[in-house]
Order: C-alpha cells, then structure tokens, then sequence
C-alpha cells in the first residue's frame, strides 16, 4: 500500500509520487545508467527506473545494512541510485568522480563497500595508477560498460532482475552518506539520516514570497548531484511541482546553451563557481535569461561581478537573487537575498555578498566566538562562526572522533572566520585554515574579479614566508600589467600574480578550487598562516 503522508526517506520517495501529479523532467543529456531511455521522465518513469535500479544493486550483490559507493559523472541518476539503495535497506555514498585514483581508495578502505558503482573513465584510471578500489569481498559495476576493466560487471548486464519489495530503515538510522569538500585533504564521510535531511527538506517547501516555485515554473539546476543538497532539491519538485524541472549535469557553455534554449528557466540554481563560469553567457545569449525571476545560489558565498552580470540580463520586474551558505555537516545554516535595484546599486562598491544572511528561523543559531577562549566576541568582531541546527549529521564514518571534536557544547564549529553584525547578519571572511592576516581573501577575489574585467577566476593564498600571492586566469591567457596595477593600488600588498589556465585550478566536486592542491601547485608547499584544526 502506498504511504499517504510525505516520506522524509529517499528510498521510499520516488515511489510514493509515482502516481501523483508531477513536472516534466527534462535532461541535458540522458542518465548514464539508463542511456537509451531519452531526456525526458515524468513521476512514474523516475519511479520506475528506481525500482528497477534497486533490483539491479540487489541481484549485484548489495542487501540491508551494505554500503553502496556511487562513484559517477555528476547527473541527477546520482540520486536514483541512491534512492535505489536506500529503498532495499542499504547505506548508499555519493562521491565525486573528480577525486584522484589515490584520495578513492582511501575512501574506499574507509567505506568498505559490498557493491561500487562507478563511472568506466574512474575505474581505468583507478587501475592505471595501480589502485585497488575494491577489497575481496567488493562487487564492481561499470556505468557504462564500454572500456573494459578486470573484474567490473557492466550494469546493463543487470537489466531485467526483479525487483525486490522496499525495506526501509528507520528514519533515524543513518539514510545516506555524502562527503565534504576535500579542499584540505581526504574527504570525510558524513552520515545523515531521514530525519536530518527531513529538516532541510522542510525547509526547502516552505512557500516564500518571491522566492518559492510556482505552478507556471521552469525549475533549472546545475549543482553537485552528489550533495545532500541535491536529495532536498529533487524531493521539493514532487511537492511543490512546477510545470518544468531541467537538469544540467553538464557545466558546459555550450551544453547549457543548448539546453536553456529549449526551456527557458524562471528559477536558476547554480553552485556560484558555476555561475563564475557561465559570465560569458549573459552576454553572448541575454534571451536564455530574460525570464528568470530568482537566481539561486547555493553551498559558498558568490562574487558580487557574477551576481550584477546575471542579474543584468533578466527582464522580470522584481527579480532576486538568493543564496545560502552551509556546510555537508549541518545543511543550509543562513539565508540572504539581494534586490536587483540593490545590486545594481552597489556596482564597484564594497563587496556585499559575502554578507550570507541571517540564521534560518527555526531552524538554525549562530554565534561567533574566540577559537581559543570558545567565548563569544562582540558583534563586529572577528571569530569562529558556531552554528546549532536541528539538521546536524549524525556523524563521520570511521572518524566519529573527528566529528565530536567539531562539537562545541552542542554547536558545530564551521571552521570559518567571520563576523556577526549588529543587525543580525553574518559576514563569512576565509576559512580558518585559508587566514590571510589583516584582510578577507574572499573580498580580496571579489575586488580583482569586480576590477578586472579579464579575469575569469582569482584565488588569493596566504604564504607564512612572504606577502599574499594571487592566482589568476584570464579570457586571453595574459594579465595586463598596468591595469593590475591600477586594480591594487588601494588593496594590501600582494606578491606579483601568477597566471594560469581556468581548467588548470584544482576543483571538487562542487567546483570550489582545492586551496591545499592549488597551494603545493604553485607555491611548492601547504603551509598557512591558519592551524587547520577545524577543517
């Protein structure tokens, strides 16, 4: 019998809205696991791959209570998978395929997966490295199926198993897992369970004035398939269901082009890199966002140059732009929205979308404090920012130690340095480990990227041993020297710019650069002025 109230667990959620009305779902390029099946689903289809992807995992091997690695190109069949396996019992992890053969095996001897699923291009090159992703009693599946690889059964070659009746886990037992960034080193396993994801995803069907999904609506998305945020964004589709939902797995310039072209979004959710990487866009094709109404940022801060250039294109009359900040650990912790006449308002001005919000009501507290004494410091001050959440992971997998030294008498340390203002709003300024002394390496990218029109990306690295050293691209390959002159006459003083190739930073899988690679990349070593020890 179906359920009739909402289930919080993805393994029963697919199921629940087979036969209920919902959008149209339609793909940049098909699901990886079912290629044939064409790039458009609705309710009953998604249940049905689901199901039949659960009978897959099951006849591979994969029972209650094992743990299933999803290792793929990002695509929203991150999720069915994970549904799949969560719907017969079994604890799936959502990884990354941009991680090193090195970082997934140690992953994965820290998972100890019964079935891997993973993507043909991630298993040949865990086997030209030399690295053992799976231990002896490990069943590997091959997405794909083309490039043969020792032992990996092909996933098609599952096709036409039953499917075994769902056997949920209760919905305080761990659900799924995810991982954190991995800008630092190897990615820790978070552990959520239904009921803590449940909490984002209420959270994310409150209807809100201007912001919340209307009937008449052509959702787009393009965020990190393998994060919690990803399960709470598709789940809020069959709730609060517009006309379309368009999913782009895919970042690049001409595949969204493509896409957008036949189905012009109102909403547009991206993962602020993303965004960055898209700033041609509004340029060379204005009209693919002249209907957008609320542009949706989501897991760091964004620059304000991205944000104006966006915004710029849209004709609505109203349009937001709103972003939260958060982490894997604790969900979206804080809320913000800026007005397009706000935006436009402050063009060259002072950097402003580093201001995240205020904490979620209902949800989320926060307060900054000194990393040594835990005690608060006054508001203006800078500090370690706290956050209490009703969403708080259940933990680290394997590294529950780790997890317990991040609680602070019931708060999360955040591990970044920021500032809570007078009237309620926080400031996030660098990571802890990623302190740049005297200044905000984040405004500092933001100041370069507002001033120089040429640069497409600019990180800036603390060096214990010497000034502060900027990492650029440009559209040409080339910096202009006396236009970064005249960018950084007012700005603290910086070492001379190094220039390099927009796909030569080190990214995760949310398209954040890895601060750690790019530092040994460029600076030879990955010492910081910050201690790392909330990272």
């Amino acid at each position: 019998m179906p359920q009739t109230k909402r289930p919080k667990n993805i393994g029963a959620h697919f199921d629940h809205f087979g036969d209920k009305p919902g959008p149209a779902w339609h793909l940049d390029r098909p699901f990886d696991i079912a290629p044939e099946a064409g790039r458009t689903y609705d309710s009953a289809s998604l249940a049905q791959l689901v199901a039949e992807m659960s009978g897959r995992l099951y006849e591979a091997g994969l029972r209650r209570g094992d743990r299933l690695a999803i290792i793929k190109h990002n695509h929203m069949d991150v999720i069915l998978l994970a549904a799949a396996a969560a719907r017969i019992g079994a604890l799936p992890a959502m990884i990354t395929s941009t991680f090193t053969p090195d970082v997934l095996g140690k992953m994965m001897a820290r998972l100890e997966p019964k079935v891997i699923v993973a993507a043909d291009s991630v298993l040949a090159a865990a086997a030209e490295a030399g690295v053992d992703l799976a231990g002896p009693a490990t069943r590997l599946v091959a997405v794909e199926g083309e490039q043969p690889v020792s032992g990996a059964l092909p996933l098609a070659d599952l096709a036409g198993s039953g499917v075994p009746a769902p056997d949920l886990r209760p919905d305080a037992e761990p659900m799924l897992l995810t991982h954190t960034s991995g800008t630092t080193g190897v990615p820790k396993f978070v552990m959520h369970s239904a009921d803590t994801i449940g909490v984002y995803g209420v959270m994310e069907t409150i209807r809100i004035p201007f912001l919340s999904t209307r009937p008449d609506d052509t959702v787009a998305s393009c965020i990190a398939f393998v994060h919690s945020r990803a399960v709470t964004w598709v789940q809020a589709q069959s709730v609060l269901v517009p006309s379309k939902v368009v999913v782009l797995g895919g970042c690049e310039p001409d595949t969204v082009v493509e896409t957008l072209s036949r189905n012009r979004p109102t909403t547009l959710e991206a993962c602020p890199n993303i965004f960055q990487r898209w700033e041609q866009l509004p340029k060379t094709h204005p009209e693919l966002f002249t209907d957008v109404r609320s542009f949706i940022s989501t897991f760091d801060a964004i620059h304000p140059s991205t944000v104006r250039t966006f915004m710029a294109a849209t004709r609505r009359r109203r349009p937001v732009w709103a972003q939260s900040w958060g982490q894997s650990e604790i969900g979206p912790a804080t809320l913000a929205s800026y007005s397009k006449r706000k935006i436009m308002r402050r063009d060259g001005g002072e950097p402003f979308t580093n201001n995240v919000g205020r904490p979620v009501p209902f949800v989320t507290r926060l307060k900054v404090v000194d990393p040594e004494t835990r005690k608060p410091v006054k508001r203006g001050e800078r500090g370690i920012v706290l956050v209490k959440t009703k969403g708080l992971c259940l933990g680290y997998l394997g590294e529950n130690e780790r997890h317990r030294e991040k609680v602070w008498d019931g708060w999360w340390n955040t591990g970044d340095i920021g500032v809570h203002r007078r009237n309620g709003t926080v400031e996030v300024l660098d990571r802890e480990v990623d302190v740049i002394p005297g200044t905000s390496g984040i405004e500092l990218e933001s100041r370069l990227l507002e001033r120089l029109e040429e640069v497409t990306e600019a990180i800036v690295l603390g060096d214990p041993d010497g000034l502060p050293v900027p990492v650029v691209s440009t559209n040409t390959g080339t910096l202009d020297h006396a236009a970064w002159q005249r960018a950084t006459a007012d700005l603290p003083a910086l070492a001379e710019p190094r220039v390099i190739d927009w796909n030569d930073f080190p990214r995760t899988g949310t398209w954040k650069v890895r601060r750690f690679d790019l530092r040994q990349k460029i600076l030879q070593t990955q010492d910081t002025h910050g201690t790392g020890r909330w990272t």
